[in-house]
């Protein structure tokens, strides 16, 4: 029964480790400020002529 009640508590650990860190991580992605969205090339419009 120990042996039950130990592996038990080890799956719920590890759930809880697993939990951790996925808030954990998400938390570190939202403390990163926005990167601005400019483009690193930029293509002169041709002119609109016949």
């Amino acid at each position: 029964m120990s042996r039950l009640l130990a592996a038990a508590l080890t799956v719920v650990a590890a759930a809880a480790l697993a939990v951790g860190a996925a808030l954990g991580i998400v938390a570190l992605l939202e403390a990163t400020p926005q990167q601005p969205n400019t483009p690193l090339i930029t293509y002169e419009q041709a002119g609109q002529g016949s």
